[in-house]
């Protein structure tokens, strides 16, 4: 059963003022570490960030960042992609998996989509609704029995300062899990084609540690 809506013809992407947050030059690291390659990134907001990419699909299974605190301490790691135990959302399984709880919203990165699977949502499906709210540039997830509400931001569309479009929202209900997808803007996909590239001509040291060494 699925929701929202894609249109034929493609909108130009919004722009949002501001000027996109990058990596600086010079501040990208790699190593190989468990099966996985690990892509150390210091941005030009001076935010950190870790990224970690299956060696042999290049499925990019976690991104987590944090900044700096006020006093200057290490801030806490917030998940972009994947959760705090690493390990990433699989459809082929997790939405077959028995779960209990409240609804946790789990952010998966597919080479399509900016994807989030909110478990643990028993209503039936005509029951949510979907909208794009420009103010917040959020996705937001409501039931009609008033039982959940949620804003769901798309980071990676607010570092390039691209605007959120309801027309690039589908969503899918099954196993008391609610699929949504919000479609890539060719100016991310061009992007991530470029960093794909650069990955596979990054010098990546095998090592049993995090850290990272200089390319």
């Amino acid at each position: 059963f699925f929701g929202g809506s894609v249109v034929g013809v493609p909108m130009a992407t919004p722009v949002l003022p501001g000027t996109p947050v990058v990596c600086k030059p010079g501040q990208k690291t790699s190593i190989v570490n468990q099966g996985r390659k690990k892509v150390h990134m210091i941005l030009t907001d001076g935010t950190e960030m870790v990224d970690e990419y299956d060696v042999k699909t290049d499925e990019l299974l976690v991104r987590k960042s944090r900044k700096k605190t006020t006093l200057g301490g290490e801030g806490r790691w917030t998940f972009e992609i994947g959760s705090e135990g690493g390990t990433n959302f699989r459809a082929d399984t997790d939405l077959l998996a028995p779960t209990a709880g409240n609804p946790v919203v789990v952010p998966v990165d597919t080479k399509k989509y900016f994807q989030f699977r909110i478990r643990n949502l028993p209503y039936p499906a005509s029951t949510y609704q979907l909208s794009v709210d420009e103010a917040s540039q959020t996705i937001v997830v409501r039931t009609t029995n008033k039982k959940y509400f949620k804003k769901i931001e798309v980071p990676a569309m607010q570092r390039a300062c691209l605007g959120l479009q309801e027309d690039n929202v589908q969503w899918e209900y099954k196993n008391n899990t609610l699929v949504i997808d919000y479609a890539k803007p060719p100016e991310i996909l061009q992007q991530e084609a470029k960093d794909r590239e650069e990955r596979t001509k990054m010098k990546s040291e095998d090592r049993p540690g995090d850290e990272c060494k200089t390319q």
